[in-house]
């Protein structure tokens, strides 16, 4: 169960070659018992690996990585309208979608096609075409490395925020969740599609009420045309969080840039990252093996698939500088970096 120096390629999107000194796939609950007992009498650093497709490795790992790869989904009706749909951490999280879309549960259709799996949603609180995990999410089941124990966490505990977690911020390293449990709609769906994208797919098929599996055609539709498939191109989707700012800068910022996207919120305003840095001149730059996406400046791709982390992570760090110069904003990478 546990080897020794592996390559990790294909464990992340990017597909950046990096070697693990231990490695461990995990199917069930007491072969991680097992493997944490291992690593902690061998004062291992533990990394927890799901999909993938949220990680950039910058070197080898000198610790053990644990792939999870629990599987099972089940079903329990709440009421007339509700079912509480639980997901182990190793369901790939499109597939998911598309279970649930096909069974008309509603909730998570506009979440179609992101990579990785349920275990990372919760982490991460995936996003996408107005809708956030936080919005289905009643709780998910964790073991707590430091008690050694299982727990459920709610929604509150969860703490979610943009792209935010309990999980980023006090809790970080503490858990590894197991098993992830949305409270999605069975007859009367709440049909998101505000956002102006949605729109336009629909109004091109000729739907005016449109279904969840209209809904989840149109993302996919639209992610298919503007962002790459990391099978084919390494990548791990967005890179960057879309920032957030405080009004009073925004509207410094119009004065100067008067045709700035923005999505009011309160006191502040967020300000598509994709924007900003096509401004900056980066859409389908290419430094090396590492470029901005041609149609989506927000993904960065290894161009030749032999870019290292550590060309990827400059590359990064060159975008960042050339927006913080132009509009006095620090972007945040959305990608863990190792």
């Amino acid at each position: 169960m546990i080897r020794e120096n592996i390559s990790l390629k294909a464990f992340n999107t990017f597909g950046v070659e990096v070697s693990a000194k231990y490695f461990a796939e995990i199917s069930d609950e007491n072969q991680l018992k097992n493997v944490l007992k291992f690593a902690e009498e061998n004062q291992l650093t533990i990394l927890f690996l799901g999909g993938g497709s949220n990680i950039l490795f910058t070197k080898n790992f000198d610790g053990i990585v644990i792939h999870l790869n629990l599987k099972g989904i089940s079903e329990e009706i709440l009421d007339e309208n509700h079912i509480l749909v639980n997901a182990k951490s190793g369901e790939n999280w499109h597939n998911f979608v598309m279970y649930c879309v096909n069974k008309n549960y509603g909730g998570i259709e506009n979440l179609s096609l992101i990579p990785g799996n349920v275990g990372t949603s919760p982490i991460q609180n995936i996003g996408a075409y107005g809708t956030e995990i936080k919005d289905v999410f009643r709780h998910c089941k964790v073991w707590n490395l430091q008690h050694e124990k299982i727990e459920i966490l709610n929604l509150e505990q969860c703490k979610f925020g943009y792209r935010d977690s309990v999980f980023k911020r006090e809790g970080k390293g503490k858990y590894a969740v197991l098993e992830v449990g949305f409270k999605l709609t069975r007859k009367h769906h709440s049909i998101a599609m505000e956002y102006g994208a949605i729109k336009s797919e629909l109004e091109k098929l000729n739907i005016e009420n449109p279904s969840i599996k209209d809904i989840s055609n149109s993302v996919i539709a639209i992610r298919k045309s503007k962002l790459p498939d990391p099978k084919t191109l390494g990548n791990a989707g967005s890179f960057f969080k879309n920032p957030t700012v405080p009004l009073e800068q925004f509207e410094k910022l119009t004065l100067k840039f008067p045709e700035i996207p923005n999505y009011p919120n309160g006191d502040f305003v967020k300000i598509p990252a994709g924007w900003l840095i096509e401004q900056c001149g980066w859409k389908g730059k290419q430094i090396g093996n590492v470029a901005s996406h041609e149609r989506q400046s927000l993904v960065v791709v290894n161009k030749t698939g032999n870019a290292t982390g550590k060309e990827i992570f400059d590359f990064s760090e060159k975008i960042i500088r050339s927006v913080k110069e132009k509009f006095g904003i620090m972007l945040e990478r959305e990608v863990n970096v190792v």
